[in-house]
């Protein structure tokens, strides 16, 4: 009996500490790789600045006569959506073309396309290499920047980023209906 019983209380801990590791489900999980880039403002942003939180990230770049644009104001919309449901979240945009986009160049970019910059940072400060290896590493996302262009090949996604530094979740972030959709699944995460 008293062996039964100490089987039983081993086997409950090993369930409560699966349980513990699962708290964040998602379609997938991948470790964001910690980095210190520059942010809009020209200072340090580092992976630790994030933790604890919520964040959402994409890649972009200013000069980007695609999809860009669209993915820069949904994440705008979205800010406004986390606002409105008092969702304390942080929203990252790596640029993929870190030798045009200087930290004012991002930051008058989303100023532009309606966002603001007091929970949304925008990073540069790297080389076309470290952001590429970077995408693929974290987010397992791709990067090409083409020798004869001045045009970036990227993903369009948003990916949701859990406070333990997971990527779990990604969304089309050329459609705005999925702005709600990372709301909703913030929310039931909390």
């Amino acid at each position: 009996m008293k062996r039964n019983v100490i089987l039983m209380i081993f086997i409950a801990l090993i369930i409560a500490g699966c349980a513990d590791s699962n708290k964040y489900e998602g379609d997938f999980s991948i470790e964001v790789e910690d980095f210190t880039f520059t942010n809009q403002d020209g200072d340090d942003f580092s992976k630790s600045d994030l933790d604890g939180k919520f964040w959402v990230a994409n890649m972009i770049f200013t000069n980007c006569d695609s999809i860009c644009p669209s993915m820069t104001a949904n994440m705008a919309r979205l800010q406004g959506l986390l606002e409105e449901e008092n969702i304390d979240a942080e929203l990252v945009s790596f640029s993929v073309d870190p030798t045009n986009d200087s930290p004012e160049i991002l930051k008058e970019y989303i100023e532009e396309r309606g966002g603001t910059l007091d929970n949304w940072h925008a990073l540069t400060g790297y080389t076309d290499e470290d952001i590429s290896q970077f995408a693929s590493n974290s987010f397992q996302a791709f990067v090409e920047n083409p020798d004869n262009s001045d045009q970036v090949a990227h993903v369009n996604s948003f990916y949701l980023v859990t406070p333990d530094g997971n990527a779990i979740k990604k969304y089309r972030g050329d459609k705005a209906d999925n702005m709600q959709k990372i709301v909703e699944d913030i929310q039931a995460m909390n």
